[in-house]
């Protein structure tokens, strides 16, 4: 009896291991239901347009579709991929991020839509370098926060140094001009260098000398500040600068409570201009309502809070670079979906840039989901890494 009982103190006292490292199924989930909305949206927002253009109704809902399958397939490789090699990678990652940024901007190699120079052709499809840049540059960040985080913690030039490659960086996105991609870029940035524990005084001082420069730029730029001006009063003008806001706004009215229910926008009988691509939250409001809006915001800030609550995980347990990576991903999809409705509902000037995960738009959903496959390989790393650490508490007590 005496043996038992101390035969089931040692069972008790005995650390529990990680039995099976696998991957987060809550970001899964949240990836999933976002893709599946968009699919849908994708399908009802383009069906008149692509049934005007290709006289096929599901024309863009097809091609969707099979980008959803591309990016599942990024996702495998992104969870198989040991964040060792995105760290060790990040400089040139970085580099070859800024040199293609550059080469879009060459007369004759970048190809030109609705004014604007942001993609590379390659005829059967055509490569966004912004969406992957923004992508690469957070991984050369949290390499670099890892490297240099006395640097930045304590010396100025730790905080200048990154900050000037993201300078470069957006001020090749503001020629393109992608002044959209420049304000996430800029903001995520700043965001990763904030929580590698940058000094407070220098980070205000640079954020407000950021906006102060974003500013000018917008204003000494007549297309943007019409943007701006029609943004401010989108009613002033509401049949030339002011239409798509206005269009957007009606949209987003007309939904009420409850919403027209799937199908029964009006807006997208071209009323409203890329309705399917970055005005896709006004045609998903139109038809879903008030309450559709709040399930929708509320993914997003749940795919937030999860890859949030993944990096202090990763963080405490000494995993510094997968912690700085996941914070990224969460403030890059974050922030970008932030302003997407924001514009949608006329609280920001229009940026060109699309809802993650819902819009219609290749480039865009194959970065995201890229990124969601770093978020799964950390989480699947932290695992490991906890239960190395167990065994080795283990094996201490044993000695």
């Amino acid at each position: 009896m005496a043996n038992q009982a101390i035969r089931t103190n040692q069972q008790l006292e005995k650390p529990v291991s990680v039995a099976v490292v696998e991957y987060d199924r809550f970001i899964l989930l949240l990836y999933l239901s976002l893709v599946a909305i968009g699919l849908v949206m994708v399908a009802s927002a383009s069906i008149s347009v692509a049934d005007q253009l290709t006289q096929d109704p599901f024309y863009y809902a097809k091609r969707q579709f099979l980008r959803i399958l591309i990016s599942l397939a990024l996702i495998w490789f992104a969870c198989k991929v040991p964040l060792e090699f995105w760290k060790n990678n990040g400089m040139a990652l970085m580099l070859g991020s800024v040199v293609l940024l550059a080469i879009v901007l060459i007369p004759g190699v970048g190809y030109t839509v609705n004014g604007s120079t942001r993609w590379l052709n390659f005829g059967i499809f055509t490569f966004q370098v912004s969406e992957v840049a923004k992508l690469f540059l957070i991984i050369y960040l949290s390499g670099y926060l890892i490297r240099r985080s006395e640097e930045v913690q304590t010396n100025t030039m730790g905080f200048i140094k990154p900050m000037l490659i993201l300078a470069v960086a957006s001020g090749l996105l503001i020629l393109e001009p992608d002044f959209g991609a420049a304000a996430v870029l800029l903001m995520t940035g700043l965001g990763l260098i904030f929580l590698g524990g940058v000094r407070f005084g220098q980070f205000i001082i640079f954020v407000v000398g950021t906006f102060c420069i974003m500013g000018l730029l917008a204003i000494s730029s007549p297309y943007r500040l019409a943007r701006i001006t029609s943004f401010i009063d989108p009613w002033a003008d509401p049949f030339n600068s002011g239409f798509q806001l206005t269009q957007s706004l009606i949209a987003i009215g007309s939904g009420g409570w409850f919403g027209t229910g799937l199908g029964g926008s009006i807006q997208k009988l071209f009323y409203l201009p890329e309705a399917h691509t970055d005005f896709m939250f006004a045609i998903y409001a139109e038809e879903f309502g008030f309450f559709g809006q709040v399930i929708l915001i509320g993914l997003f800030a749940l795919f937030a809070f999860r890859c949030f609550s993944i990096a202090k995980m990763a963080l405490c347990n000494g995993q510094a670079f997968a912690a700085y990576l996941a914070y990224g991903v969460g403030l890059l999809i974050t922030i970008q979906a932030v302003i997407n409705i924001g514009v949608n509902m006329g609280a920001l000037p229009t940026k060109g840039l699309t809802l993650p995960f819902i819009s219609y738009g290749g480039n865009s959903l194959l970065s995201m989901s890229f990124a969601v496959g770093l978020v799964l390989r950390v989480y699947y790393e932290y695992q490991l890494g906890d239960e190395a650490a167990v065994k080795h508490r283990r094996a201490v007590k044993r000695a």
